[in-house]
């Protein structure tokens, strides 16, 4: 299998290709460098794709359209990096990693006198994306991670006005990021499974920039992606038999 690892940012990415070992680089069309893993037993294609939702969605489909012109076209699309958690104390501590069970984009709608109304109640589109159970519980369980909603944002939260307003909006919701909804969107169009892995640096709320722990959050997410090549080996199933041969 070949997987496209989707980021924001250099840092992620290095901590992603850190779990490989040396990454040679390429460039894609439009400049996006892509760094490839070849030490592991599942091959890691590595994109930095830029910070938010649009980024991360023009770079994958990028990436993917690329792939599939080439002949080698991905079989999973993991969108990985650093996110708050709204539950520092217990769910999701600082450190931790978080398997999506559910990609959200969180602000995807419109305000109404009401209150918030998602996109699909307007009658477009979708607001969610659910990866494959199966995958989502191997890679928790390889990298002894929580599992629960990762939602999406355009703004980074900074009240706990807002963080409470998410929460009850998104019950179940573990962790804030800016890009996994964006990169479900474009492996969707290319029917493509995702899966979202985020490690956990900072509390959802007031920005705190001190009680951040942005090093053990990449660190964590370089030892969560040292098992993600067993837990998709493990949940792949033996390989299929030859065809016999046929004069």
């Amino acid at each position: 299998m070949r997987v496209l690892v989707v980021t924001a940012v250099a840092a992620e990415r290095d901590a992603v290709c850190a779990a490989a070992g040396p990454c040679d680089g390429m460039t894609l069309p439009g400049g996006h460098e892509l760094r490839r893993a070849a030490g592991l037993p599942v091959a890691l294609d590595v994109l930095a794709a830029g910070v938010g939702p649009a980024a991360a969605a023009a770079g994958t489909a990028t990436a993917l359209t690329a792939a599939a012109l080439a002949g080698q076209p991905y079989g999973l699309v993991v969108s990985a990096g650093i996110g708050g958690s709204f539950s520092p104390g217990s769910g999701a501590p600082l450190g931790s990693v978080v398997v999506a069970d559910a990609i959200v984009a969180a602000d995807l709608g419109a305000e109404t006198p009401d209150g918030f109304v998602p996109v699909t109640e307007l009658g477009f589109g979708t607001v969610a994306h659910r990866p494959d159970p199966a995958l989502v519980r191997a890679a928790a369980a390889a990298a002894g991670a929580a599992v629960g909603t990762v939602v999406t944002v355009s703004t980074v939260t900074g009240s706990a006005a807002r963080a409470a307003e998410l929460a009850e909006r998104h019950p179940g919701a573990l962790v804030e990021a800016m890009e996994g909804f964006g990169v479900a969107e474009a492996a969707a169009a290319h029917g493509v499974p995702v899966l979202e892995i985020r490690t956990v640096s900072n509390a959802v709320g007031p920005r705190d920039r001190a009680a951040w722990r942005i090093g053990d959050a990449l660190t964590a997410l370089t030892g969560a992606f040292r098992t993600l090549p067993g837990a998709l080996t493990a949940t792949a199933g033996p390989a299929p038999e030859p065809e016999p041969h046929r004069p």
